[in-house]
C-alpha cells in the first residue's frame, strides 16, 4: 500500500539506528505531558478547535461564528493575544510532576497549529514572540531536570499539512500574508489522514528543522511523535533520527511513534488510548488522558477520571511490558485545575506506597490471573480518519482490572501480585501464588502486603493460596502482595 511507505530505500541505514530501550525509560514506567496552546483560549470541545473552526457545520465552527464572528475577521491567530500564560510557573509544574510520581514529562512542543512552544528561530510563530512571551518548553525542561525528571518533547506538527484549510473561501487562512501563521494554502483534501497530495520539500525541511532546533537547544531525553508522521518523506525522518541518535550523541535518548510511521525497533511503539491483551516481547507505551471529556486540552467545565482508574491502567500496562504517558491540560493562563491536581497527587500517593511493584520491574511469566483484556485495543489511523470527518470517536481505553483479577510484575527475587478489590471477608485467593509458595516453602515468611506492618497469614487450600488480609487498608485503590520467589522463577 502506498501510504505504508515501506522505507526500502534506506533499509540498511535504518537498521543502523535500531537500539535497545534505555533502562531509565523501562524503569520509569509513568510520564506526563501537557497540551497547551492558543486552543486553550476558546477551551471549547477539544484541541482540534484550531482545525474544526474552519470547517462549516462543525460544532467548533458554529460556536466560533456565534461567539467571535466571521472567519475572515477573526481567525485562529486572533486567539494569540488572550493566550496569556499569566500564571505559568515551570517550578510549580515540575513540583506537580514530582508529586504525581511521573518520571518523565514535557509540554507539547508543537501541536498541529504551527505554534511552537519554544524560542524558535525556525518558526517566528512561537511562545516567545506571541502569547505568553515565554520560552515555555525551555523553562519546563530546566525546572523538570532540577527535580530529576527526564524531559519529553512531544511533536504533532506533521498534521499542519492541510490542517487549517477551510470550506469558507474568505477565511483568513487564505490571505497570503497569513501563510506564516497557518502554513501553505493547499487543497482542502490535504488535511485528510491519507492525502493525495503529500507535503512538498519545503514543508518536509521545516518539519525536520523544528525538531533539530529543539534537540540542539534543550537536549530532550525522549522525542514523541503523534500519528501521521508517515506523510513526511523518508529522507527527513531518517535524517532527523540519525541526527538525534548519532550526530548529537544521545546514546540514552529514545523516540516514540505510532503505527508504522517509523521502522520497528528504532524507537518505542505508542498505542494511543490502548491496551494490550498480553505481554509484548518489546517495550511499548500507551498515551492517554486524565481528562474524562473527549479532549486533550483544558475545556470549560472539565471532567477528570478518578485516580483509581489511572492506577489500574498503569498496573495493567506495566504487567505487559508497557509504560503509561498521561496527559493533563492547563488553562490559558497556565494553571491546572485543583481537581486534576488532586487526582494526580492520589496517583503519587499510591506510588509512594506501592511503587516498588511498578518502578524498575519487568514482566513475569504471565501478566494476569482471573481475567483480563481479550483483545488489543487502541486509537489508530481508522479512528483518526473518522474524527477528521467529524465523527465522535468514543474509543474505550479503560482496561481496568475487575474483582478477583491480579496483575503480576517482577523485580529480581520478588514477585508482585496486584489486586483490585478488597474482599468483605478479608481473604484473597490465587492459584498462581499457591504454586510458588508450595514449591519454595523457605520463602513463606516473605509474603507481605505493601504499606502494612501487620503480619500476613496464609495457607494452601485446594491448590490455591489463601491470604488473610489485615483489617486496615494501606491505601485506597489497588493493593500489592509481595512474594519472595528467588531468582529465575
Amino acid at each position: 500500500m502506498f501510504y505504508r511507505r515501506e522505507m526500502d530505500m534506506k533499509r540498511a541505514e535504518w537498521e543502523n539506528l535500531r537500539r535497545e530501550v534505555p533502562d531509565w525509560y523501562r524503569d520509569g514506567k509513568f510520564g506526563l505531558f501537557f497540551h497547551w496552546g492558543p486552543y486553550s483560549v476558546p477551551a471549547y470541545k477539544n484541541e482540534w478547535y484550531s482545525r474544526n473552526m474552519y470547517i462549516t457545520g462543525m460544532p467548533q465552527n458554529i460556536y466560533h461564528t456565534e461567539n467571535y464572528g466571521e472567519l475572515k475577521n477573526f481567525g485562529y491567530r486572533d486567539f494569540y493575544g488572550d493566550f496569556t500564560g499569566k500564571y505559568f510557573d515551570p517550578r510549580e509544574w515540575a513540583e506537580m510532576v514530582r508529586k504525581s510520581g511521573a518520571k518523565y514529562a514535557g509540554p507539547v512542543a508543537e501541536h498541529a497549529d504551527n505554534f511552537s512552544m519554544w524560542n524558535s528561530r525556525v518558526n517566528p510563530v512561537n511562545s516567545v514572540n506571541y502569547g505568553p512571551r515565554r520560552d515555555v518548553f525551555g523553562e519546563c525542561a530546566k525546572a523538570f531536570r532540577e527535580q530529576g525528571i527526564r524531559v519529553l518533547a512531544p511533536f504533532h506538527h506533521q498534521w499542519l499539512w492541510g490542517w487549517f484549510m477551510s470550506t469558507d473561501p474568505e477565511a483568513d487562512v487564505y490571505i497570503p500574508e497569513n501563510e506564516k501563521f497557518y502554513g501553505p494554502a493547499v487543497p482542502i483534501e490535504a488535511g485528510r489522514m491519507y492525502p493525495y497530495r503529500l507535503p512538498d520539500r519545503k514543508f518536509n525541511r521545516i518539519w525536520y528543522e523544528k525538531i533539530r532546533e529543539v534537540i540542539d537547544l534543550y537536549s530532550p531525553d525522549i522525542l514523541y511523535f503523534d500519528s501521521r508522521a508517515f506523510i513526511i518523506e523518508e529522507e527527513y525522518r531518517y535524517k532527523m533520527l540519525h541526527y538525534y541518535y548519532r550526530e548529537t550523541g544521545h546514546s540514552q535518548g529514545i523516540i516514540t511513534y505510532k503505527g508504522e510511521d517509523f521502522p520497528k525497533d528504532v524507537g518505542i511503539l505508542d498505542m494511543e488510548r490502548g491496551h494490550s491483551s498480553e505481554i509484548r516481547p518489546f517495550v511499548w507505551q500507551t498515551d492517554d488522558r486524565l481528562e474524562d471529556n473527549i479532549t486533550w486540552c483544558h475545556v470549560r467545565e472539565p471532567k477528570y477520571k478518578p485516580a483509581g482508574e489511572i492506577i489500574r491502567q498503569l498496573c495493567d500496562n506495566v504487567s505487559k511490558n508497557g509504560n503509561l504517558l498521561l496527559n493533563i491540560g492547563p488553562d490559558r493562563e497556565g494553571r491546572f485545575p485543583e481537581e486534576a491536581k488532586r487526582q494526580l497527587y492520589k496517583i503519587g500517593e499510591w506510588l509512594r506506597i506501592n511503587g516498588e511493584a511498578i518502578y524498575g520491574t519487568r514482566p513475569w511469566r504471565i501478566s494476569s490471573e482471573g481475567g483480563g483484556a481479550d483483545s488489543d485495543h487502541f486509537y489508530g489511523r481508522e479512528e483518526a480518519e473518522r474524527e477528521l470527518r467529524g465523527e465522535t470517536v468514543l474509543l474505550e481505553s479503560r482496561s481496568a482490572p475487575e474483582k478477583g483479577e491480579y496483575r503480576f510484575t517482577q523485580n529480581g527475587s520478588y514477585l508482585y501480585a496486584i489486586f483490585f478489590d478488597w474482599p468483605e471477608d478479608g481473604r484473597i485467593w490465587s492459584r498462581e501464588l499457591a504454586s510458588l509458595v508450595s514449591a519454595r516453602p523457605e520463602d513463606r515468611s516473605e509474603i507481605v502486603l505493601l504499606g502494612s506492618r501487620e503480619r500476613i497469614s496464609y495457607s494452601i487450600v485446594q491448590e490455591r493460596l489463601c491470604i488473610s488480609l489485615p483489617e486496615k487498608k494501606p491505601c485506597e485503590d489497588a493493593w500489592v502482595i509481595r512474594v519472595g520467589i528467588g531468582p529465575g522463577i
